[in-house]
């Protein structure tokens, strides 16, 4: 589990897969600050979300961009964040 990016408004964190998929497979934790909603994604959608980040990163965004790209995903955070 590493943290790849934190905002005021967005955390992301990157969950990596062990052994042999290490390269196909590891999921993602994207956590709204702000709505206190958070959606975890692996597999194809892990996939997709990486090739678009890594895209993104290409254009050195600013953190607002960042966190534009992130909101689009605002309606998929059904989860509340709860602390243990």
């Amino acid at each position: 589990m590493q943290m790849i990016y934190n905002s005021p408004n967005y955390c992301v964190v990157e969950f990596a897969a062990e052994g042999e998929a290490r390269l196909t497979a590891g999921g993602y934790e994207i956590v709204d600050k702000n709505l206190q909603r958070e959606w975890y994604i692996d597999g194809i959608l892990a996939m997709q979300f990486r090739e678009h980040v890594q895209k993104l990163i290409e254009q050195e965004p600013s953190l607002e961009e960042v966190d534009e790209f992130l909101g689009r995903f605002d309606s998929l955070m059904l989860h509340p964040v709860i602390l243990h």
